[in-house]
């Protein structure tokens, strides 16, 4: 169905970091909506355009293959889009909105958002209005969230809902707290990465599993529109 296709009554599933195939295998058949791939050499999740496109070719169509990239210059971009066929941009460094509208070339795209106390959520979207979607994460030294959940509480209620058909929450989650995200944001999608790993780019199935009966279970508890 895709990352930021929007249900009230259902939430998107994104993980993000994959770098094998027996991951890439059981994420989806897990019913997963989107699958993240890291092009980011500082990144120990990061993989080459080549490797991303084999796994790539493992995904069903429906489900969205989304490039993260940091400030990724345009050769480095061509790269990317030279082998991995990519269905949705996450731009995740410093990158100004033009650059993302003209980076992406016409394709969907969604801004990261470092969200720490005092964090200017109508000027985020209103300045990466063009945005497919905005995915919330942790404001921590460097770039990625590094599994760290922020305090829900800085999202005021009134964006959230406004914008909840383009909210990926990302930051920490893990089968033990997404129940509670969703319960009180409902955003379109969740992302993880580190809260289902072994190590690093290591994906674990149990943990995974987890992870989604978790979200479908907090699912089952929105009320009926």
């Amino acid at each position: 169905m895709g990352l930021l296709h929007y249900a009230p009554v259902r939430t998107s599933i994104k993980i993000c970091g994959l770098k094998r195939p027996e991951d890439v295998d059981f994420a989806v058949n897990s019913g997963v909506d989107a699958l993240g791939f890291v092009f980011y050499p500082p990144s120990p999740r990061a993989v080459s355009p080549q490797h991303a496109a084999g796994l790539i070719s493992r995904l069903p169509a429906g489900v969205d293959a989304v490039g993260l990239v940091v400030n990724a210059s345009d050769a480095e971009f061509a790269a990317i889009r030279a082998y991995a066929p990519i269905t949705l941009w996450q731009f995740h460094g410093d990158e100004s909105p033009e650059e993302c509208q003209r980076l992406a070339a016409g394709d969907p795209w969604i801004k990261a958002g470092r969200v720490g106390e005092g964090f200017a959520f109508a000027d985020f979207s209103l300045q990466y209005r063009q945005a497919a979607g905005f995915l919330l994460d942790a404001l921590v030294e460097g770039y990625g969230g590094g599994g760290i959940p922020f305090d829900w509480q800085w999202i005021p209620e009134a964006w959230v809902s406004a914008n909840a058909p383009r909210v990926v929450l990302s930051g920490g989650l893990n089968a033990h707290n997404v129940g509670e995200a969703i319960a009180r944001l409902q955003p379109c999608a969740v992302d993880i990465s580190s809260g289902v790993e072994s190590a690093k780019g290591i994906k674990d199935a149990v943990l995974m599993a987890q992870f989604i009966e978790a979200v479908r279970l907090a699912d089952s508890k929105k009320p009926m529109r």
